[in-house]
């Protein structure tokens, strides 16, 4: 025990405590993302993260109430992640709706594709847990507020507004189908299917969006 006081002590001599304490933060989201990831929420102990992280359990109660604030951290994390890369493959998309569909759709699944465990925290079955629950309805209706905004208009049609609503809905499942390897492991078909019906909602909703 006074050999783990000590090489605590050593890890953070000199560091300021406020930048001691943002470390430790890091360093317990990281382990939770590894448990939560890799194990699901079971694994997801205070006693085991504080494992992982290498941490006295007095370091997570220094940052989280509870595992629950903590999981929202992680979710919190990985969204913000997806979301730059959305915005660079959008901003790189030009504006015909069929590139910005693409780079979308495939943004999202290679976003999973190149770290599983991204997937089981973003869009893997809930089982329950209202932390995330609550953070993937904020996230939809984020989405589909961003949809909407694309239309251009002050006050969508009912069409345009129905035509949104079933596209995040749509592209929700696409990732949690595709994070559970339920869509096989052809990227390239995936999004090539995606796209094509992606477009041919967006033609039935084309005569109903202001022009010019």
């Amino acid at each position: 025990m006074a050999s783990t006081r000590t090489a605590s002590s050593t890890r953070w001599a000199g560091v300021p405590a406020g930048r001691r304490r943002d470390e430790r933060r890091a360093m317990l989201v990281r382990a939770a993302f590894r448990l939560f990831g890799e194990e699901g929420e079971a694994a997801l102990t205070v006693r085991a993260v504080c494992r992982e992280a290498e941490l006295h359990t007095r370091y997570f109660y220094e940052n989280f109430a509870d595992t629950g604030e903590l999981l929202a951290a992680v979710y919190d994390r990985e969204a913000a992640a997806l979301g730059e890369v959305l915005a660079r493959a959008l901003d790189g998309a030009g504006p015909r709706p069929d590139v910005r569909t693409r780079a979308g759709v495939r943004g999202v699944l290679s976003f999973i594709s190149d770290d599983p465990r991204r997937g089981r925290v973003l869009f893997a079955e809930a089982h329950g847990n209202e932390v995330l629950a609550e953070r993937r309805r904020a996230a939809q209706d984020a989405l589909l507020e961003g949809v909407l905004a694309m239309s251009r208009a002050e006050s969508p049609p009912l069409p345009v507004v129905v035509a949104a609503t079933m596209f995040t809905g749509a592209m929700t499942e696409l990732a949690r189908q595709w994070a559970d390897g339920r869509l096989g492991d052809d990227l390239d078909a995936v999004v090539d299917s995606a796209v094509e019906l992606s477009l041919a909602l967006h033609a039935t909703t084309a005569p109903h969006l202001p022009t010019g």
